[in-house]
């Protein structure tokens, strides 16, 4: 049960991700683009998201307990260390430079986009190497 509510919601974020434009690099880079050719279209889509995701919280979490696992995961930390800043800051690089971030990447891999067969293999790379490099740094911090 746990797979097909898990796959469903992919398939729908997925469509989501296709109907708003953010599997098109080049909508992305227009957006990004502020003094040349912009394309505000995906601020409504980032605040739509915004609402929905508000609202979803309240909803799902005045639940008590989810629907489909034991309990909810939430972060417990709220203190800032170098992986908060450096983390976003690369994420933030790597989409004004690609045009894709993780979610709408793997879509318009889906869809044969050409930008993310050497997009998806750099990203997964890089999420590898950071991983690595994570566990280094907790390794000797943690001696």
């Amino acid at each position: 049960m746990s797979f097909l509510v898990n796959l469903g919601l992919g398939l729908l974020f997925g469509i989501g991700l296709v109907i708003s434009g953010m599997a098109d690099p080049a909508k992305v880079l227009n957006f990004l683009d502020l003094f040349g050719t912009w394309d505000p279209s995906l601020a409504f889509v980032m605040g739509g998201a915004v609402v929905v995701a508000f609202v979803g919280y309240r909803l799902v979490l005045a639940r008590g307990e989810p629907i489909v696992g034991g309990s909810f995961h939430l972060p417990t930390r709220s203190d800032i260390d170098a992986r908060v800043i450096a983390g976003p800051a690369i994420f933030g690089i790597g989409w004004g430079l690609g045009g894709f971030c993780p979610g709408p990447a793997l879509t318009a891999l889906g869809l044969g986009a050409s930008g993310t067969l050497a997009f998806v293999p750099a990203m997964i790379i890089g999420m590898w190497t950071a991983r690595l490099i994570g566990e280094a740094v907790s390794r000797t911090s943690n001696v």
